[in-house]
């Protein structure tokens, strides 16, 4: 269990780091203008535009805060545990859903309504109204075309444990974002012992754990390993680089498990002081504009809402199989899991 302690003081540290440079209650009061403060485990490149765009029409400030790829997602959850009692952050910005449910299996988000809720599928909003889900990203296998001929291209993530790549695939390490989520789907679907047994002969061969999906995707595209497991927004980026990679939509076969889709999701913190204002960002942000901007620029994006009707840069689970999942059901198996895959994935490179 040391490997896990190790895992949690990172995240502690960083939970700590975001806490200690948040503004305090009434800061914005000093200014003259009220302060929104927003913490984004997005990538910064591609949300604070989005963000920057809202302040310019709103004329609010918003002061946002962004993780590290080394702790995706985990340290912004932890800051805004660590701030229960008196929260700073006002909406949660999510790049996946895992530990938005974390927070509110923990009771820290509170429920509000957007008009246009029901445009976005059930699967991606909660009952309760404490998240909703927007501009979805899919895990693929990234292939080197160089290294991969077609015929030998995988299929399904259970291709990552065949002898013939051993030590030239990787995956990002299973303990954060994207990557985490994928993993604690897997638990909920396949149940422990199955889910396990797949990361123990993961292991087996030799799998490369490098420290986040962009990194992987950029570990494709140099001939470093010849495929891994990624996000469709790093993969993009490579394509955009010009990089000889090929994108593989995995398991979408009739009786195959299917691609698992990970929404970014949008929640609004118990206690939030400015939560009025904060309702109202999360209205835009969840507008057919919004996922429309974030479909067509770099990070890829695949539009959730029901209401936005456009060509998208990678493929939708209108055209790929989608990986049925009980995303409640997986943020219940996530500590158990954590704690296995922390103890055989514990470093990275």
């Amino acid at each position: 269990m040391m490997v896990h302690a190790r895992y949690l003081a990172i995240a502690f540290a960083a939970a700590v780091s975001i806490v200690s440079c948040a503004p305090r209650r009434g800061s914005d009061a000093a200014s003259g203008s009220e302060t929104i403060v927003i913490y984004s485990a997005l990538d910064r490149e591609f949300a604070e535009p989005i963000l920057k765009e809202y302040e310019r029409r709103s004329h609010m400030r918003i002061d946002g805060k962004y993780d590290v790829e080394s702790t995706k997602t985990v340290g912004l959850t932890h800051a805004i545990m660590l701030e229960a009692n008196r929260p700073r952050c006002d909406l949660f910005w999510n790049n996946e859903i895992l530990n938005t449910l974390r927070l509110k299996r923990a009771g820290l988000l509170a429920p509000f309504s957007i008009p246009n809720a029901d445009d976005f599928p059930a699967t991606f909003r909660d009952r309760d109204q404490t998240w909703y889900g927007f501009a979805a990203r899919a895990r693929i296998i990234l292939v080197n075309v160089k290294l991969v001929s077609e015929k030998d291209r995988p299929r399904g993530i259970e291709d990552l444990l065949d002898p013939r790549w051993r030590g030239k695939i990787g995956f990002a390490k299973p303990l954060f974002g994207t990557t985490a989520t994928h993993a604690a789907c897997l638990f909920a679907k396949w149940g422990d012992d199955k889910a396990k047994l797949y990361f123990d002969n993961l292991k087996k061969n030799d799998v490369r754990v490098l420290s986040g999906n962009r990194q992987v995707a950029q570990a494709v595209g140099s001939g470093s390993i010849a495929f891994g497991l990624t996000d469709t927004d790093d993969a993009s980026e490579e394509i955009a680089a010009g990089s000889p990679v090929a994108i593989v939509y995995p398991d979408r076969g009739k009786d195959e498990l299917g691609t698992l889709y990970i929404p970014n999701t949008l929640a609004l913190v118990k206690g939030a002081p400015h939560a009025e204002a904060a309702i109202k960002t999360a209205r835009y942000l969840l507008s057919p504009e919004v996922e429309i901007a974030l479909a067509t620029g770099p990070s890829a994006q695949i539009p959730l809402n029901s209401q936005v009707n456009i060509k998208t840069k990678v493929e939708t689970p209108i055209t790929v199989k989608a990986m049925e999942v009980d995303f409640e059901a997986a943020a219940v198996k996530w500590d158990a899991a954590a704690a296995y895959l922390a103890e055989k994935f514990g470093s990275a490179e």
